[in-house]
């Protein structure tokens, strides 16, 4: 023990109260807790007390001598933990009437939590809205249970997936979360720690079936939970950690602590903490705080419990217990009342000197990653089967059903099966059997993977009264028909195990964005992006990092969303937890919301852009003017590739056939049938795949349906990506390069072909977005809802005043087109900004918006400056176009901004040798090597120029890894901005300096060689391919002749 600490094993102390003007308080718990270090270091401070003599009780006089026996006292510290004899504790304290500091009954109320949730809701306290199943009741209305497969209903009350079950003893901590299925299902099975661990996820979804539990919603918090400990009513300590439900890795310290790092209580929450101490009548008690929705709610009472390791708390809670129980027990004394003080806001953290700004804001809007196919299949029904599910599922009163749940999925597969054995055993009628080809669809694409997943799949069922609608010119029209179903089978479009990765390594490098995020660290890999990014996870894992996901309904974005939050914050496990801890939904909050006004301008934009691309003959000028108003790069050298788009896309049409042919020999062929396609497809299926675009792309009236070129170069992309190496084809890149040069003229089209239609159809598609960003960049006050690292007690953080919010928007590529479309034009003007100028003209160059493109909208601040001074704020425009594909990998080079720790990789080829000193928007000191360089790995495709604003060097990390391509388009651009004030998008900025201008001068003629130079391989590809059409022209006409 510390100091002179009296530690009573025997019986001889009862004298103790004797000595002088004294007050004698004694511990009485078991050794485990009596102690442990948190009890010395404030036993030992009490001790200091002139007045105060402390004694600890032992374990063996608690457990086995009579309380007659324990030594005498005037204050009793006293709590229960497992195997506490908690009767004696109260028969000693009746026994000695000595003051108590936490009341003894109710620790018994603390060890049950149905009382302990009882009891908060009396004092009006916030909780998750719960429920009690007591099988340990009497009465059967108090363990009413019905399970459904989304949902369990308990006494009456519906609790929908995800929702979390508690044992009632508190001292049980097995604590079960069930996850909905649209998320994956399954349930994160929570217990008391053991080595790194505090969960694992389980593939179980049913609840149990023996026991008493409450049910409670689930509170979305982020992925942090925090906890409170009071010391009295009016002292709160709070220390935030991570969620032991995000993926049960507990964090510890050198010393095998688990990691929490202390955060600021609003005054809500102060209000809230008092309320809880006096309710349970427990002086020192800690307690669950969840943050979710913009409220505080309490989920668990733990009773007596101390911070683990804090030298501040325990200064602070010595004090306030000694004069506590000085000032109830010793008046004559005197001794003064006084709370420690408790600072209720950080003080302003100033930049370090020769630092220029401080980032404090990233908004991100990003792709989803690499999906399957998006496929259809519609097919008409009769059989009273699927009208028997349609009446089921309310069919009749809306006129239409969804069914996406894995159980109604089944019903459907369970009737194909039956419908498939009744044509097998000759009893099927002769429509069944006439839709036997689309019923054995309809099974295998039900039977994939061997289980069902909403994400991925769904039928959707339309009521027709008078049966499918038939041509007028039928001899039949008037005849009367029967009410039928329209059954529309839709599958695919899911991330695949590819997409994944690329969202994962994505989020890893998304780091290297934040101060700090270029360093090396000692003890870390060199390759690869563990060696980078380790400011981004000291700033959120010491909660000075503000993060929210939000992704749109379709379940390939909230899986991206999820595995680029497992990349970002160095997280292990399934991505369900995750899921559901970190991902909002967009929709709910209205952000990808679609203007049908926009539709309207979008859909006569597609129906002129379909009607030039229907003229069978080479290009001119006039059709160049009108298809690319724009004057797009990347356009025109689509353009220069199709020449005539009729004939484009007749060679489309005829490669599809040849693949469809080795398609057919694969799946007849005994040594290539049973092959295992990419994500379990079969050859089968990839035949009904390349036959339905086959059909549909070519009409009855043999011209050729444009909107499906975007279809066709999406399954060429992913069978060239995924299936090549089993499907063989060899004329598999032509037809890959074909499709996306008709792709690249038809896609960014479609979005309007001038510029004003471009604007309309991109703000009625992004106008929410866009104000929800503009929100971002406004707000540079913080939430009172955020966990945010209080300075006062965080050691070992050198900068506590820092604090970036980050919103991350994860969509499809529609608002990825519609947010660069408003950017490119709705913000500076090109003709006065050389430097805008070129950044537009690296974004004409790019052809496509792939997975995982992104565009990144960073604030700084200096703080040094005045709130008046026009260079306070500085915001920084990033673009990537995303991954690259397996083919055509000499994308075009984007004059992004390098980090200055890969400067010395570079400056020999690319730089000149006047550099001017580097001055970094970086981590303070904390950043240990700054001097390091990263790895430049071949894989990036971004030419090393450095450009200047103002005069001043300007450098960050950039995207990099082998899939997503490291090309930025960084604009910088500085505001007049008050603190408190909006911060316009709209003002624009110029370059100053002459380096700057010599820059821009040699950055326009490193790119227009590059352009020249990629022109030059497009041309000589080209010529290639047409000599290729030439000698397939002569055998076509060959064979006529002969």
């Amino acid at each position: 023990m510390h100091g002179d600490l009296d530690i009573t094993d025997g019986l001889d102390s009862d004298d103790s109260s004797t000595s002088g003007k004294q007050v004698v308080v004694a511990v009485c718990a078991m050794s485990k807790k009596s102690q442990s270090k948190p009890m010395k270091e404030i036993l030992t401070r009490l001790q200091e007390f002139e007045y105060i003599r402390m004694v600890v009780i032992g374990e063996e006089i608690i457990l086995h001598e009579p309380v007659e026996h324990w030594p005498l006292c005037d204050c009793l510290i006293s709590f229960h933990s497992k195997g506490f004899p908690l009767d004696k504790a109260i028969q000693y304290a009746q026994l000695r009437q000595p003051y108590v500091i936490n009341n003894l009954h109710m620790q018994f109320d603390i060890q049950d939590r149905r009382r302990v949730y009882a009891i908060l809701e009396q004092e009006g306290i916030e909780i998750p809205r719960y429920a009690v199943l007591d099988r340990d009741s009497p009465d059967p209305k108090q363990h009413e249970l019905v399970e459904s497969e989304d949902h369990v209903e308990v006494n009456g009350i519906v609790f929908n997936k995800p929702f979390v079950e508690k044992p009632v003893s508190a001292e049980d901590h097995n604590i079960y979360i069930y996850y909905p299925t649209s998320a994956g299902g399954g349930s994160q099975r929570l217990f008391r720690k053991i080595g790194s661990r505090s969960s694992v996820y389980s593939p179980e979804s049913r609840v149990r079936k023996t026991g008493s539990f409450i049910y409670e919603d689930f509170m979305p918090t982020d992925g942090t939970d925090v906890k409170v400990y009071t010391v009295g009513p009016d002292y709160a300590h709070a220390e935030a950690r991570k969620s032991p439900a995000l993926d049960g890795k507990v964090e510890r310290d050198s010393d095998g602590k688990e990691i929490r790092y202390p955060v600021i209580l609003s005054n809500a929450e102060k209000l809230l903490s008092r309320k809880v101490c006096l309710a349970f009548k427990q002086t020192v008690c800690g307690f669950d705080l969840l943050r979710a929705n913009g409220k505080s709610f309490v989920c668990d009472v733990n009773g007596f419990s101390f911070v683990k390791n804090s030298n501040k708390y325990y200064d602070d809670c010595a004090k306030i217990l000694g004069n506590m129980i000085l000032r109830e027990l010793a008046p004559q004394l005197h001794i003064p009342w006084s709370v420690p003080f408790q600072l209720d806001d950080p003080p302003i953290v100033p930049t370090t000197f020769g630092k220029m700004m401080e980032l404090r804001c990233v908004t991100a809007v990003i792709r989803h990653g690499d999906r399957t196919p998006k496929q259809k299949m519609k097919v008409e029904v009769r059989h009273q089967k699927f009208f028997e599910i349609f009446e089921k599922y309310d069919g009749y009163r809306y006129g239409h059903i969804k069914l996406k749940r894995p159980k109604q999925l089944q019903e459907i597969l369970d009737i194909a099966r039956s419908l498939l054995a009744e044509i097998q055993t000759k009893a099927a009628d002769s429509e069944i059997e006439e839709k036997q080809s689309k019923l054995e669809q309809l099974k295998s694409v039900l039977e994939m993977y061997g289980h069902f997943s909403g994400i991925n799949r769904k039928v959707q069922m339309k009521y027709q009264p008078k049966g499918r609608p038939r041509g007028s010119s039928s001899d039949d029209a008037d005849a009367p028909k029967e009410p039928s179903l329209v059954l529309i089978l839709k599958w695919g479009g899911e991330l695949t195990p590819a997409g994944r990765i690329q969202a994962e390594e994505l989020g890893r490098f998304f780091r290297c964005m934040y101060p700090g995020g270029q360093s090396r660290h000692p003890g870390v890999n060199e390759e690869g992006p563990g060696a980078q990014g380790l400011g981004l996870l000291r700033l959120h894992s010491t909660f000075r990092h503000d993060l929210k996901i939000y992704a749109s309904d379709e379940g390939r974005v909230q899986m991206t969303a999820a595995a680029f939050a497992k990349g970002l914050l160095a997280l292990e496990g399934e991505l369900t937890p995750i899921l559901v801890q970190m991902v909002k939904s967009a929709n709910t909050n209205g952000l990808l919301d679609n203007d049908c006004d926009s539709s309207k301008v979008q859909n006569m934009a597609k129906a002129r852009l379909h009607e030039l691309m229907q003229i069978d003959r080479e290009f001119t000028a006039e059709d160049r003017a009108a298809i690319n108003p724009g004057n797009a790069i990347s356009i025109n050298l689509a353009m220069n590739f199709v020449k005539n788009p009729v004939q484009c896309c007749a060679r489309v049409h005829s490669l599809i056939r040849s693949l469809l042919a080795v398609v057919a020999v694969k799946c007849e062929d005994p040594k290539t049938r049973d092959s295992v396609l990419y994500h379990g497809e079969t050859w089968e299926m990839m035949g009904r795949r390349w036959g339905k675009i086959e059909k549909d792309f070519c009409t009855k009236s043999k011209s050729y349906d444009i909107s499906k070129i975007p279809d066709i170069y999406d399954c060429i992309k992913y069978d060239l990506q995924h299936n090549q190496h089993t499907l063989q084809f060899d004329q598999v890149e032509e037809l890959y390069i074909t499709a996306k040069y008709l792709a690249d003229i038809v896609i960014p089209q479609e979005y309007g072909l001038t510029v004003h239609e471009k604007l309309t159809i991109g703000q009625g598609i992004c106008t929410p977005l866009l104000k929800k960003i503009r929100a971002d960049l406004q707000r540079n006050i913080e939430e009172a809802g955020v966990n945010r690292l209080n300075p006062l007690y965080s050691y070992g953080v050198s900068s506590p005043g820092r604090h970036v919010r980050t919103r991350l928007y994860f969509t499809s590529e529609s608002h990825v087109h519609s947010l660069l479309t408003v950017l490119r034009h709705g913000l500076i003007n090109q003709l006065t900004d050389e430097q805008w100028r070129r950044a537009m003209e690296y974004v004409s160059m790019v052809s496509e918006l792939n997975y995982m493109a992104q565009i990144v909208i960073m604030l700084y601040e200096d703080p040094m400056k005045d709130v008046e001074a026009e260079d306070r704020f500085h915001v920084e425009l990033h673009f990537s176009p995303g991954v690259n594909c397996c083919v055509q990998k000499n994308l075009p080079p984007g004059p992004g901004f390098r980090p200055h720790s890969r400067n010395d990789s570079v400056t020999s080829k690319n730089a000149s040798g006047d550099e001017e000193p580097t001055s970094r928007i970086d981590e303070e000191n904390d950043t240990e090597e700054e001097g390091s360089s990263l790895s430049n790995s071949a894989s990036l495709h971004h030419t090393p120029i450095k450009l200047l604003c103002r005069g001043e060097q300007q450098d960050t990390g950039s995207h990099s890894s082998a899939i997503v391509t490291g090309t930025q388009m960084k604009e910088r651009r500085t505001r007049k901005v008050k603190s408190s004030s909006p911060i316009p998008i709209g003002s624009c900025h110029t370059v100053s300096g002459h380096e700057a201008m010599d820059l821009a001068k040699r950055l326009s003629e490193e790119l227009a060689a590059q352009q020249q130079q990629q022109q030059q391989t497009q041309q000589l590809l080209l010529h290639q391919l047409q000599n290729q059409q030439q000698q397939l022209q002569q055998q076509q006409q060959q064979q006529q002749q002969d």
